[in-house]
């Protein structure tokens, strides 16, 4: 998962700063960030489109989708909405 720390054109693919990890594009907006404890994703992770846009909102506990999940649109509305338990679908 954390493998490749630069681009070709050596922007940070990701950082990690006070157990938050954030993930970047290549032009250096942010993709996403999160919470990042003893090396898992756990609690609300926030997902960008490459225009900075807000696409996801979903929560992890030890690494597997747990909680709810919205994805929106380009216009902001809500597209999908699911619950997870542990990675598993639950509800959506």
């Amino acid at each position: 998962m954390l493998d490749k720390k630069f681009y070709a054109n050596k922007q940070k693919v990701y950082e990690i700063k006070d157990d938050i990890l954030t993930y970047y594009f290549k032009d250096g907006r942010i993709k996403a960030f999160g919470h990042f404890v003893n090396n898992k994703m756990e609690g609300e992770w926030l997902f960008y489109r490459e225009s900075g846009q807000l696409w996801q909102i979903g929560n992890f506990l030890h690494n597997l989708k747990h909680g709810q999940w919205q994805r929106f649109n380009r216009d902001g509305n809500i597209e999908y909405l699911a619950n997870f338990q542990e990675g598993r679908l639950i509800k959506k």
